[in-house]
Formats: structure tokens, sequence, C-alpha cells
């Protein structure tokens, strides 16, 4: 176990949460960050929850490299970065948002593909993104029937030559499948999206903005989908706390070794 240290930058630093490595920075940064990385190598780009924390445990050896980025999601980890290190995030950096705003800043450059939700979703996602944010979306794949042989569905995004493949398959799935196919993809920005093509598809609502300024937008989705999501808010609340807390200020060592494909 080790303490992760600042980040050169005096705004931006690597804070150990549950024991991953989360990049405290904002936006306007983020971006010219991804394009600079981009260029150089493949990046994974994963916006951490406390689901996230929760369910993503098991990977969070391989996520501590250096072609990994994890950014913070909600308010959940604010409050648990507070209780642990005093500090809180600049910026509420959740995937809804800010994958858009980074399809849109590279332009002309950006081809897209979209893997992941039922049937439709994806299509309608993908359709909502070319006409009102101007993205050229190259491949679309739904996370069931067109997901279940992945040597196909590898080919299909390799063959569509995008470079930027968002996973929307939900916590820990979307995770999973990125770290183990990674190194077949010739993509260079690989992000797990979770539930942002039912919102761009209209599927689900978005919290009204004064709520989402609130900080409030988990409490509008828990009474609209209170089956699906009271265990996350409740329960897994208390697993997630535990696990930052026996966490500390560390991380655990990273392997930099791939998921088995076995």
């Amino acid at each position: 176990m080790a303490t992760i240290p600042p980040g050169k930058n005096t705004n931006d630093e690597v804070i150990p949460l549950g024991g991953f490595p989360i990049l405290r920075t904002t936006s306007t940064a983020l971006l010219p960050l991804l394009h600079k990385k981009m260029q150089q190598h493949q990046i994974a780009l994963f916006f951490a929850n406390t689901n996230f924390i929760v369910k993503c445990q098991a990977y969070k050896d391989v996520m501590s490299d250096a072609n990994t980025i994890i950014v913070n999601d909600g308010i959940g980890i604010d409050i648990a970065t507070w209780l642990i290190h005093r500090k809180t995030f600049i910026e509420n950096l959740n995937g809804t948002d800010f994958s858009p705003l980074f399809l849109q800043s590279l332009g002309t450059e950006a081809r897209v593909f979209l893997m992941g939700s039922k049937p439709g979703i994806a299509q309608r996602a993908a359709d909502r993104l070319r006409a009102e944010y101007q993205v050229n979306v190259v491949g679309v794949r739904n996370g069931y029937d067109e997901a279940k042989n992945t040597s196909e569905l590898i080919d299909a995004i390799n063959s569509s030559n995008a470079n930027v493949v968002l996973i929307a398959m939900g916590n820990p799935y979307q995770e999973e499948w990125i770290l183990r196919n990674r190194h077949q993809l010739n993509a260079r920005v690989l992000m797990g999206v979770g539930a942002l093509f039912d919102f761009l598809a209209g599927d689900k609502a978005r919290a009204p903005a004064f709520v989402q300024k609130l900080r409030l937008e988990w409490f509008y989705r828990l009474c609209l989908e209170p089956s699906r999501l009271l265990r996350r808010y409740t329960l897994d609340i208390a697993v997630f706390l535990r696990l930052c807390m026996q966490q500390g200020k560390t991380l655990g060592t990273a392997t930099n070794q791939p998921v088995d494909n076995s």
C-alpha cells in the first residue's frame, strides 16, 4: 500500500478513495489532458460514483496504471473525500455532462462508436449526438444480442475506425469489458458512461437544473426508480463508506496487468 502524492499541477492532484486514484480536476483542464494523452497512447476514462467504488473493487489495481484516468461523480464521493482528506473535488465530473462536451471538443476528429443499453436506445442516442451535438457517430451496437459475440463486436469497432468508444453497461460490467478488451481495440479513448445513452435517447429523464445544482440528482433518480436504486442509495452507501474508511489515504499497489481473458 502506498500513499499517492499530489500531481505536478497545483490545481490537479490524485486523491486515493476506496483504493482508487481519483483525479481532482476540472472539465476545462481534463479536456486538453485527454487530447494530449490520446495522441500518445490509448486512454480509459472512468467516472467514479459510490456504486463504482463498491462494484469495481476487483479492478482497482488494474485501474492504477498510467493509461487510466478516473474522475469524480456525485456528492457521495465528495462526502467521503471530505471525511478522509478534509477536501472536496473542484467540479462534479459526471459522464452524462462531460461525455458530450468531450466529443464536441474533438470537432471533426471525433469518430465515435456507441455500445450498450437496450435495443434501440443506443441508436436514438447516436441520432441525438449527430443532430444536436454534431458528433460523427460511426457505429452503434446494443448491449444485449449485439454484444454477445465479443470477437465480432471488436472487429466491428475496429473496422469503423472509431477513435472514441463509449460503453454503457453499468458498473462493473462496462469497466470489466473495457479492461478485458482494451488491448484488442484500436480506439484511443474508451469511456464507461453508465446511463448516458438512456438520457440522450430520452428513455430516462434528467433532474431539473435546480435539483442538479443542489447535488440532489441521485434523490430524483431514486424517486423515479425506487426498486432499482433503493439498495444502491441505502445499504450500498454503508458499504461504500466502510471501504473508503478502510483504505483511508492509501491505494493498492498496481499490478499493471490486463484482466484475464479466459
